[in-house]
């Protein structure tokens, strides 16, 4: 008998080991902290000469020029659709920058990627204007981009790495800052539609980034995952997803 409940026990724990296994195993490394591997330019098959590796980390540096003295930036993503998903990186911005990171973009000739797709925004809130733009603080760190703030507002200041999860699941989206949840929506509802006609990407304004974002995700609900060059100095690291 005890022998039997030995060998249960010992079942019993290798099973769990496996189930943590491949619990960790459902991760995807997304940036492997060496190399672009998988990353390429927004309309673009080349990674634009402004993101460069720096510790470990993807930067976007603002002061970056060509022999010609001309900036050739552009935002990045990575080569993949996703549908629904799980998504990890830390974060960093120099004193009064701003970025963003894209979820379920489409990639269009005649439009920007924001245009397309909801926005999570990475924003040193103390020192750059957006800080007190927008309504309610939806320009802020975390936000829905111009349409849900943050709330509570969390982020660490410029120079300190700030941890994002962001959830993707059935229309179901979560936005969260050092572990804190700090937005929730649904898209493709009515709610969805108030949110767009209340921001700048409403019918009237913009109407095409309107029709684009209705349905974001285009007819199969996926995406890719983008991150903004707008022009500031802002670092990435440890970027992985889950696909669920």
């Amino acid at each position: 008998m005890k022998k039997m409940n030995l060998l249960l026990a010992m079942m019993l724990m290798l099973g769990l080991s496996t189930i943590a296994q491949n619990s960790e195993k459902e991760w995807n490394t997304l940036f492997d902290g060496k190399t672009f591997t998988g990353w390429r330019g927004y309309n673009s098959k080349t990674v634009p000469p402004v993101w460069t590796i720096d510790d470990g980390a993807i930067k976007i540096n603002k002061a970056a020029k060509d022999q010609t003295g001309r900036r050739k930036g552009g935002d990045l993503i990575f080569d993949k659709k996703f549908k629904n998903f799980e998504l990890e990186m830390e974060w960093k911005v120099a004193k009064g920058s701003n970025s963003g990171i894209f979820y379920l973009a489409q990639e269009l000739k005649t439009q920007p990627i924001y245009a397309s797709c909801p926005e999570y925004q990475v924003l040193d809130n103390q020192n750059h204007p957006d800080g007190t733009a927008g309504k309610n603080g939806n320009h802020q760190s975390a936000s829905l981009y111009d349409m849900i703030p943050a709330v509570p507002q969390n982020a660490l200041p410029y120079d300190q790495w700030n941890k994002t999860r962001i959830i993707v699941n059935n229309g179901i989206v979560q936005h969260y800052q050092n572990d804190v949840l700090v937005v929730e929506y649904e898209l493709w509802t009515d709610k969805w539609k108030e949110l767009l006609e209340a921001s700048k990407f409403n019918s009237k304004d913009w109407p095409d980034a309107y029709k684009l974002q209705i349905d974001c995700g285009g007819p199969n609900h996926e995406g890719y995952i983008g991150l903004q060059d707008h022009g500031d100095d802002v670092w990435f690291r440890n970027i992985r997803i889950k696909e669920l």
